[in-house]
């Protein structure tokens, strides 16, 4: 019961702030048009393959829960497979295709792990329904179902998303690389149809996986030009990083206290300085996220529940042309022709 204001408080919180953020957002940030969601979002639909691929998500399921118990660390990297793909031209598997000059061959994009994941479903299911499940409802069911069975929670997806067939590493420009200031990661998200809430609750994915030393290094030696560490970092946590990323190449946890675990330590880790990437910890330093990231971190309920919320929005994320134009290719690397 001794918990039960601090909850009120917290949920207030994440409101009032939403509505400040939002009415001041609005005036100041120069947020492209977005095209029009709810037109698109009516193509999609819970029934479309009950008749003409029965199971689809429970082959789905089994295949992505055969690779996460062989490998644990494949769970977030789909997540973040499917984050990158809807971050650019929707949710479209744009970023799976592999040739020359495509999205997957940028540099953003080289850490990225679980295409054969998708590719292995997709040539099961090429089998049972030919030509009739897409790659983008296939990328975007195996992030959900890596959350479960990372612990995280469950949510119902809507089918029907087409594979774009366009695929340019030039458009992965605008995607975050853990750099960027809040100010920046705001409009990034509002551009695609997401607010601050959303911003907050999906840097929460971070509970789970790894990112590359390279993207921390800077951090640890020579912020900003000064030859010196960052010096928000804890000192004790800073100490850890340097011993673990001597090499740009190793891989470092993004929760350094439960990194194979879903919950909300990832928050709390925020308040004590040992936020991985510069973009976590600038979430527990700005007054737009500060709020919102500290009563996710009181609330593990309120994470689970709000990050189902957050990751439906995303996978919602479609673009016009992609599904107008777009097919369901039969290999997710290449378009059909």
């Amino acid at each position: 019961m001794k918990n039960i204001p601090m909850i009120i408080i917290s949920l207030f919180s994440i409101l009032f702030f939403m509505s400040v953020v939002v009415v001041s957002a609005s005036h100041s940030l120069n947020v492209p048009n977005l095209l029009d969601a709810s037109s698109l979002e009516d193509e999609l639909s819970y029934s479309l393959y009950h008749k003409s691929c029965q199971d689809v998500e429970g082959i789905i399921y089994r295949k992505v829960k055969e690779w996460v118990k062989k490998d644990p660390t494949i769970a977030p990297s789909l997540i973040r497979l499917h984050f990158h793909d809807c971050a650019v031209r929707g949710c479209d598997a744009s970023i799976l295709l592999d040739h020359s000059g495509s999205e997957r061959s940028a540099n953003v994009s080289k850490s990225l792990r679980g295409f054969q994941v998708i590719e292995e479903i997709k040539a099961e299911l090429e089998k049972k329904c030919p030509r009739t499940v897409s790659c983008a409802d296939i990328l975007t069911t195996a992030a959900r179902d890596a959350t479960v069975l990372a612990g995280g929670p469950f949510w119902t997806i809507p089918f029907g998303r087409k594979d774009g067939r366009v695929s340019l590493a030039k458009e992965t420009a605008s995607v975050p690389m853990g750099r960027e200031s809040i100010t920046k990661l705001i409009e990034f998200f509002q551009s695609k149809g997401l607010n601050v809430l959303d911003l907050v609750v999906l840097s929460g994915a971070h509970t789970i996986g790894r990112s590359t030393c390279e993207s921390v290094q800077y951090r640890l030696y020579d912020y900003k030009g000064t030859k010196k560490p960052d010096p928000s970092i804890n000192p004790q946590y800073l100490n850890y990083l340097r011993r673990k990323c001597r090499w740009a190449s190793e891989n470092v946890y993004l929760d350094g206290t439960t990194p194979t675990t879903f919950d909300v330590e990832y928050y709390r880790n925020l308040k004590k300085k040992m936020g991985l990437l510069s973009t976590d910890q600038l979430l527990y330093s700005d007054s737009r996220t500060r709020p919102i990231a500290d009563a996710l971190s009181f609330q593990s309920s309120l994470f689970s529940n709000q990050f189902s919320v957050s990751m439906v929005k995303l996978a919602n994320i479609l673009d016009v042309k992609s599904q107008d134009s777009g097919e369901i290719r039969v290999k997710c690397n290449r378009m059909n022709y």
